[in-house]
């Protein structure tokens, strides 16, 4: 397994954007764009959904499902690609898309609107995964920490845009046009697939099984804490929590036996750097949900209209994207540094959106200000270590599996994103968010949700400083094996 900590030549932005990279760069970042869209176009559209088709205890299962069938969709991701080509398999998954957007445009009820939300995180999912998997196809290794960030940017810039698109369709009330838009502009998508992308073999990664086992594992804990959302009872929640845990137990355990895997050779093994490397992206991922939920809070609690209240939960992606395209040029020392703070700052965010957001009665521009610096917080948290911990987890992994670690990165992503929502969900409804009439019990649903990502983010901390002690350590080991000879 490899230890270096740092790539010898960081690479320039400016190769990014010259000749076969700039064309491959243009569509991945279409490709990433449109999933972007997909997961936060609805977050400010839901109260207006919710308020004509019905279906507020369902509100969380939005996001859930969509993310659950993309994680589906990425475990036969890679077959695809290596039976109909990257074109192709991008083609395809633009298809799917457009079919989950129709459907969603033309819901009547919640239970339509999920089926729809399904198809469209089935097509993004594939085209989520698919731009991660080329990275390490298309660009050399110097440049795959500027190519993470150049996707993980544009996925925040999308992100910024997304949940403000969305205001402005529920403020005009024509929400369902929010999802048919998506139709013409993924066509441009698909057009640019199969006119623009660079040829990839079709055989660049060898045919194996898919770990359908570790699959319905994945899943199943996924829908396990999802149907403890809207469990009748405190008791039932969790039980369902308990019977999650048990499963992704059973998961770490088949991914270490000899059998077909979802992710590389030892990202489930405790202690294992890759291990460690994964654990802080999905802990930093499990707080973003906060932005998931903040457009209704913001509505429901401060009086915003829909468009403010996208604009301010948007705040999340500047300071995403911002933060990582700063952080990507660093190495050695500096990347320990901003790997270990990002923890730290998501803690202090959810600190003070704990504390402001409940505030319903003192609404105001300093209680706002609060708020959005919290949000940008929340973003900084993530984005100024993610590039170097998807970095890692790429240079961890033996050299034979970096195709599989690339799709890992997506499935970890959208795996953290849908638990995480759920479970928060499951914490919203115990303590007040389904009581829309009642502001006391949403402002109380808020306090909790906090506590809850604040916890997570505790866990990060000590995470990430477990990961970068590990990594100094073998460092200093391999310099003194290299000094002994």
């Amino acid at each position: 397994m490899t230890a270096q900590t740092e790539a010898p030549d960081a690479g320039r932005w400016s190769e990014l954007a010259k000749g076969q990279y700039g064309v491959a760069s243009a569509v991945l970042s279409g490709g990433m764009a449109l999933h972007a869209v997909n997961l936060t176009i609805s977050s400010t559209m839901l109260p207006s959904i919710v308020a004509e088709i019905g279906g507020q205890a369902l509100y969380a299962w939005n996001a859930t499902l969509a993310t659950l069938a993309a994680i589906l969709s990425a475990a036969v991701t890679g077959k695809l690609m290596r039976r109909l080509g990257a074109r192709g398999g991008f083609a395809l998954a633009g298809a799917v898309f457009v079919i989950g957007s129709l459907i969603a445009a033309l819901a009547v009820s919640m239970p339509m609107m999920l089926v729809g939300r399904v198809v469209q995180g089935a097509g993004g999912g594939m085209m989520f995964t698919l731009c991660y998997a080329m990275i390490v196809f298309i660009y050399p290794e110097r440049l795959w920490s500027r190519a993470l960030a150049l996707l993980s940017g544009v996925w925040g810039v999308t992100m910024l845009f997304g949940p403000a698109v969305g205001g402005i369709f529920a403020e005009l009330d024509i929400w369902r046009a929010g999802f048919g838009v998506m139709v013409p502009l993924t066509g441009i998508f698909v057009v640019m697939c199969l006119w623009l992308l660079p040829r990839v073999s079709r055989d660049q990664a060898p045919a194996e099984p898919i770990a359908l086992y570790q699959l319905a594992l994945l899943a199943g804990s996924v829908l396990t804490v999802s149907v403890g959302s809207v469990a009748p009872s405190a008791g039932w929640a969790v039980l369902a929590v308990a019977a999650a845990v048990v499963q992704v137990v059973l998961l770490m355990r088949a991914e270490q036996g000899s059998g077909p895997r979802l992710f590389p050779r030892g990202a489930l093994q405790p202690g294992n750097p890759l291990f460690l490397s994964v654990a802080v992206m999905a802990l930093l991922i499990f707080c973003v949900n906060a932005e998931f939920f903040m457009p209704f809070y913001l509505q429901r609690l401060h009086g915003l209209g829909p468009l403010m209240a996208g604009y301010i939960a948007a705040l999340v992606s500047i300071g995403w994207a911002g933060s990582e395209v700063w952080s990507a040029r660093l190495t050695g020392r500096a990347m320990h540094r901003v790997v270990l703070a990002g923890p730290l700052v998501m803690l202090a965010a959810c600190a003070a959106l704990g504390l402001a957001t409940p505030m319903s009665d003192s609404a105001g521009p300093q209680l706002t200000t609060v708020m959005a610096l919290g949000l940008i917080g929340l973003g900084i948290g993530i984005g100024i270590g993610w590039p170097h911990l998807n970095t890692f987890v790429l240079r961890f992994a033996d050299a034979g599996e970096r195709d599989v670690a690339a799709s890992a990165l997506s499935t970890v992503q959208m795996f953290a994103v849908a638990i995480g929502t759920a479970l928060a969900g499951m914490v919203g409804n115990a303590t007040g968010f389904r009581d829309v009439a009642n502001t006391a019990a949403v402002a109380n649903s808020a306090f909790w949700l906090f506590a809850l990502f604040g916890a997570v983010a505790a866990i990060a901390v000590w995470t990430s400083r477990t990961l970068i002690r590990q990594q100094i350590e073998t460092s200093e080991q391999v310099m003194r094996s290299g000094a002994g000879h």
